[in-house]
């Protein structure tokens, strides 16, 4: 299970920053800190350099080992991952969210944090939560969202028993952990069919009296995969590895992969246990699994480690003790990019934008190839809020071209990396435009993203715009369904919803307008009805059109604007030199329809821009009212339509 992950974490890549912890007087930033390189990790810290090497050595061997269960799988990952090593437990105490905790892991969509003290390494193992944790983060990087959850909590805990010898050639994987034990011997065996629909809206998985038998069984039938038989279901776990990333249904995935029935496994899997012989994966290589020659030593200067230290509790959301620590980098060293950078990034988090791009600006000037700048410099241009909801009506050419400039050099700088690709696609969105364009970059960035949710969701609302719904279904419907994003989940299943029901709504008001009659006819005995042909759309299209009721009437014109506030919503419509205003209580009690594209079915208040031909059915008011009429029914309809009296 994740540690309490923010839902949007805001960071930076610099490699000068993060990672210590304030809360503590400013003092403790005196310490000599160092900061050393390692492949795949950036690794800072107060403690001795020969303790930061030897916490590099062990998370390289780790990464290696794991990596050779999939070996025809990139273990990528689009953010780096910062190990914090404090010097002992007196100064890594403050900035623990548990006193009791040796470690932590914390996974953010920008960057991801390792915190531990060298001192308690030994005694109080923080090292396993931290190598189920990073096991997530390269299962969900590499691997794909479509990964399932007791495969992923399963493999995770399998590999957090991970040790290696002093000799560093010897490693054990697979020893038992207890409290699993205990859940087993006293639970109810879980059906692997029980087991394999748990999803993260499950009771399994979210309340305590029955999680701990989901986590005992994922991670003995994981063990069972790797260890019963000679080993022998491996390569069918690497097939089914291999289904899933093709977009294979797991359902599908699992009796090709192990060549059986989920029922025939189950049976196996059950004999297994009762036999209770169970065995430790014991690997002996024939070189020292050591990647000291690999690590490069630098020391931090005291204005950077302040930096480094109000950036981690920035993460953690505790501002004020950040702003302390950062306020005093910016005294030792005004020109301290690591605590521009990290300031710029508070303040998007923080809401305050204006302030943000002041940093960022000064941070771009001396990292240009820092991608995550450029991001979040678009972001603060973007109007958005990270913890809150905001309706963004529109932007302004230029404020588009910037944001477009920005994203645009992400890519190019870090391809894979998912928050310029969401970000470019809700531009083009708000602004209606290179729809066309922002579809095919999405399809290449959920490509090389390992499918991200974040991207499949914009990229579903790009598909919605064209009114291609089978498509944006086909990719909200997983969403819904596997998203660890609680928001993104119902966000998802609301939209799969609206689209079902628009399609209901048109398919029922299409088939009562042909049993009604061609729109405009009051009296259907006195005139022959008239099929449209290819040569006339126009008389198709009015066909189509919701039939005005009793008292209603209807008026052709562009949509300028819509009015909402705690009276309801004013939709404004300009025909000719007149401008309608027509008031509704709410968007639900009105019948919407779109029969053009580049509409789609998401309405926001605001300016429309570009303004948009419709054809609005109301029943006139009161000639004392303050509106036009009361609005019954919205219709977009292509530029070339003509309402006929």
């Amino acid at each position: 299970m994740n540690r309490s992950p923010l839902r949007i974490c805001v960071s930076v890549i610099l490699l000068v920053i993060s990672f210590g912890l304030a809360g503590a007087d400013s003092a403790r930033a005196k310490d000599n800190w160092t900061k050393i390189n390692s492949k795949h990790f950036t690794l800072i810290g107060s403690a001795s350099e020969k303790d930061i090497r030897q916490v590099a050595n062990r998370l390289e061997q780790f990464r290696a080992v794991f990596g050779s269960l999939f070996p025809n799988i990139p273990l990528n990952s689009s953010v780096p991952t910062v190990v914090i090593v404090f010097k002992n437990d007196v100064a890594f105490r403050p900035y623990k969210a548990n006193p009791e905790e040796a470690g932590y892991f914390q996974p953010g969509e920008d960057i991801n944090y390792i915190a531990l003290t060298a001192e308690r390494a030994s005694q109080a193992q923080p090292f396993r939560i931290m190598f189920h944790e990073y096991v997530h983060l390269l299962v969900n990087n590499s691997m794909g969202a479509s990964v399932p959850l007791w495969f992923n909590e399963g493999l995770a805990e399998y590999y957090s028993t991970f040790d290696i010898t002093s000799d560093e050639r010897r490693i054990v994987l697979g020893n038992l952990i207890g409290s699993h034990v205990l859940s087993l011997r006293r639970n109810e065996f879980l059906p692997l069919r029980t087991l394999f629909a748990v999803d993260y809206k499950s009771p399994y998985y979210n309340e305590a009296n029955q999680m701990n038998i989901f986590y005992a069984e994922s991670w003995m039938f994981m063990h069972y995969l790797l260890q019963s038989d000679g080993q022998k279901h491996r390569s069918q776990l690497n097939r089914f590895v291999e289904l899933l990333r093709a977009g294979v249904r797991a359902d599908e995935a699992f009796p090709q992969a192990f060549q059986n029935s989920v029922e025939a496994v189950e049976r196996d899997f059950r004999n297994y246990l009762q036999a209770s012989k169970f065995v430790t994966e014991d690997v002996t290589f024939e070189r020292k699994l050591d990647y000291g020659s690999e690590l490069r030593a630098t020391a931090i200067s005291e204005a950077d480690a302040h930096a480094c230290l109000g950036d981690l509790l920035a993460h953690t959301n505790r501002f004020p003790e950040a702003e302390v620590e950062l306020q005093q980098a910016l005294q030792l060293n005004a020109e301290s990019l690591p605590a521009h950078t990290a300031l710029g990034l508070m303040r998007v988090r923080q809401g305050r934008m204006d302030d943000a791009r002041l940093h960022l600006e000064k941070a771009i000037k001396g990292q240009p190839e820092n991608y995550l700048l450029h991001y979040y410099y678009a972001y603060a241009l973007s109007g958005l809020n990270l913890y809150e909801h905001r309706l963004v009506a529109n932007y302004s050419a230029a404020a588009a071209a910037a944001m477009r400039q920005e994203l645009d050099q992400v890519i190019a700088l870090k391809p894979d990396y998912a928050g310029s690709y969401w970000l470019l696609g809700f531009v083009n969105l708000v602004r209606n435009e290179q729809i066309d364009e922002s579809i095919d970059v999405l399809k290449q960035g959920a490509a090389v993203t390992s499918g991200n949710h974040r991207v499949l969701f914009m990229l579903a609302q790009l598909y919605m715009r064209k009114e291609r719904f089978a498509e944006a279904r086909q990719l909200l419907t997983p969403i819904a369904q596997t998203s660890t994003d609680a928001d993104l989940r119902n966000q998802a299943a609301l939209f799969a919803n609206a689209i079902t029901r628009a399609e209901e709504q048109r398919a029922e008001i299409r088939q009562k307008l042909k049993e009604d009659g061609p729109v405009g006819i009051a009296d259907r005995s006195n005139v022959a009805p008239v099929a449209p042909t290819q040569e006339d759309p126009n008389a198709a299209l009015a066909e189509a059109l919701r039939t005005p009721r009793a008292g209603e009437q209807r008026v052709q014109g562009l949509l300028t604007a819509i009015d909402c506030n705690t009276k309801g919503v004013t939709f404004q419509v300009r025909e000719g030199s007149r401008l309608w205003k027509f008031h509704s209580d709410n968007f639900e009690r009105m019948s919407i329809a779109t029969f053009t594209t580049g509409v789609g079915r998401e309405i926001g208040c605001g300016p429309r821009k570009p303004e948009n031909l419709v054809v609005l059915t109301f029943t006139p008011a009161p000639a004392a009212a303050k509106s036009d009429g009361e609005a019954k029914a919205l219709e977009f309809v292509p530029q070339a339509f003509l309402l006929k009296p």
